[in-house]
């Protein structure tokens, strides 16, 4: 994953802490308070990103569980074919036997 695919959740995770620390020192215009504020923000922001960040891992997990089922079943249908082919020309085999058999 890149930087470039976080920049707007970074930008706006700053955009809430900034206006949180912004309102939080206007109206009670206590450090302390405004500090705290502040950092449940940028915890919360965090937090989005990280749920982000996760959500991106599952669809590409997902994805690659996708390609692998898709090839898993081609590759068995492969098989069967094979198999039924292989069949289909040992019944063939046993059938022309027979009926040489019966023509003698």
């Amino acid at each position: 994953m890149e930087i470039r695919e976080l920049i707007v959740d970074i930008v706006l995770t700053l955009v809430m802490v900034v206006s949180t620390l912004v309102l939080v020192m206007r109206f009670w215009q206590d450090l302390i308070i405004a500090v705290a504020a502040t950092l449940m923000m940028l915890s919360l922001g965090g937090l989005f990103i990280s749920l982000g960040i996760k959500i991106l891992n599952l669809e590409q997990s997902i994805v690659q569980r996708e390609r692998t089922m898709r090839v898993n079943m081609e590759e068995l249908g492969r098989t069967m074919t094979a198999r039924y082919d292989n069949t289909i020309s040992h019944i063939e085999e046993i059938v022309s036997d027979l009926s040489r058999r019966m023509y003698r």
